[in-house]
């Protein structure tokens, strides 16, 4: 009896906790959606912002919030990939939960310390300056963690019948990664990506003061150029809280900036089971 008393109140919790946690999701999405949806128009969102957001649209904003995250991912996948392999395939058992507790401190260190280091060392100490590129490298470094476990578990879930497959063929262990391990990993690798710029895309104090500036530049020319993103921008107009057009424009801005980390979480689920029905082909 006392058994059953336990599995209906930890039952219970864990309803009521699940319940909590999408009501919550649910308040917020719809709050946004409800503000920002009277902002959305075509030219809200193809037009050049004017009188620092308070007129004007975001396509500027838009822009350049995808020209940092595309690049971090470009920075970022290489070495999360060659990383994931190497703990995985090469590095001996007894290191790799060392390694796992560093990338998991990677993940758990606070964005604003990202790009303090992001400015001393790509601003000052390799002279990019206050750059998108400069904010490219410090998402890349913010996002590792997430792809690089995501990588990771794909390949510890690779069946061991494909590696003996490899191995009766007579593969060595660089043909064995490149022939199995990652084409079998490659849903793994999507989503850790997709889901990682999805975090990239919701940053804005490690980028604030190293890659962006709030008005005044459209799209970059050179590596060394800023870019205004919509993090920034909603940043400023949430300031301007007298001005109703501004906030109205926030709201706008959010909802744009919510629906592109979402079409990107969608996308790795769609993007990863399509992959992983060929791979099981």
């Amino acid at each position: 009896m006392r058994r059953d008393l336990k599995e209906v109140i930890f039952f219970s919790a864990c309803t009521t906790t699940t319940v909590t946690a999408i009501s919550l999701l649910f308040i917020i999405l719809s709050a946004i959606f409800v503000r920002g949806l009277p902002a959305i128009n075509l030219e809200f969102l193809t037009a050049e912002s004017r009188e620092f957001g308070k007129n004007g649209g975001i396509f500027y904003q838009t822009m350049g919030t995808l020209i940092l995250i595309g690049a971090a991912g470009v920075l970022a996948l290489p070495i999360a990939l060659g990383s994931a392999v190497y703990q995985t395939e090469y590095l001996s058992p007894s290191l790799r939960g060392t390694a796992d507790l560093l990338v998991y401190a990677l993940n758990a260190v606070p964005t604003i310390i990202f790009g303090l280091f992001g400015y001393m060392f790509f601003g000052v100490f390799l002279k990019l300056g206050v750059s998108w590129l400069t904010g490219s490298f410090i998402l890349a470094i913010m996002v590792l963690p997430t792809v690089i476990v995501s990588i990771k578990e794909a390949i510890e879930s690779i069946p061991v019948k494909y590696l003996e497959a490899g191995l009766a063929l007579g593969l060595t262990q660089e043909r064995l990664v490149r022939a199995v391990i990652i084409p079998q990993s490659l849903h793994g690798v999507v989503t850790g990506l997709l889901l990682g710029l999805a975090r990239a895309a919701g940053e804005t104090a490690a980028i604030m003061f190293t890659a962006t500036t709030f008005s005044g530049v459209l799209l970059p020319s050179s590596f060394r150029e800023p870019v205004t993103t919509l993090q920034t921008h909603i940043l400023i107009l949430a300031q301007e809280a007298i001005n109703p057009r501004a906030l109205t424009n926030a709201w706008g801005a959010a909802l744009v900036l919510v629906a592109l980390v979402m079409f990107m979480s969608i996308g790795s689920m769609l993007i990863r089971e399509k992959i992983t029905l060929e791979a099981e082909r």
